[in-house]
């Protein structure tokens, strides 16, 4: 039996967070901060020692890249990894690819604030944080937690809100603190799991 050790990374710096633009489904790229945030987040998980018997990121390339860059720096690019829309970034739905700021000056800032940070209350065409978490914690309950409960060490690099959903499961929130956590790009999110699926100890390896 192994640790149960879940490791969560959000994906570096894209293109469109360089922007200021709203994201979701749009698959653009790391930025070269980027690729050095998540090359930095794999130099931290290999200074603990921690090693993967899978991968599982979502079906955008940013964070596909951060997981390859990640697992390239640990030197283990040759594990199973899987790749599920389960995982995807929150979808912004008509707020895609608009600047923040332009979003508020067209839908004032109060509104805006409510979309992005509320848990229930989804932008015109997209999801909430509570729509997220209705597609991602069934993937981590039928396809993550068996393999964790073997004993198997999992990465996962993903988005902020699709991660959010894990993480407040994990840390056992409410609804209001999880819209009020703030997950930093290529910052390790370690979790040792007891037998039982529920957290023993968490800690993240800031620099």
């Amino acid at each position: 039996m192994g640790d149960r050790i879940l490791v969560l990374v959000r994906h570096g710096e894209s293109e469109w967070n360089k922007k200021n633009l709203f994201t979701g489904w749009r698959d653009v790229d790391l930025t070269e901060n980027g690729i050095r945030e998540a090359r930095e987040a794999g130099r931290r998980i290999k200074a603990r020692g921690l090693r993967f018997d899978v991968g599982f990121t979502s079906a955008l390339i940013r964070a596909q890249r951060s997981l390859d860059l990640m697992l390239e720096e640990i030197g283990q690019q040759n594990i199973p990894v899987f790749k599920d829309q389960a995982l995807n970034e929150r979808d912004y739905g008509d707020l895609v690819g608009l600047n923040k700021d332009d979003a508020r000056a067209k839908w004032g800032a109060e509104q805006v604030h409510l979309w992005r940070r509320s848990y229930d209350v989804a932008p015109p065409g997209g999801e909430s944080l509570k729509d997220t978490a209705a597609r991602v914690l069934p993937y981590y309950i039928q396809d993550m937690l068996p393999r964790l409960l073997r004993g198997d060490n999992m990465l996962v690099a993903a988005h902020g809100n699709s991660l959010r959903a894990l993480v407040m499961v994990l840390e056992r929130l409410t609804p209001e603190q999880i819209v009020a956590r703030e997950l930093a790009t290529g910052l390790p999110l370690v979790y040792r799991l007891n037998a039982d699926a529920t957290v023993a100890e968490h800690e993240e390896l800031a620099g």
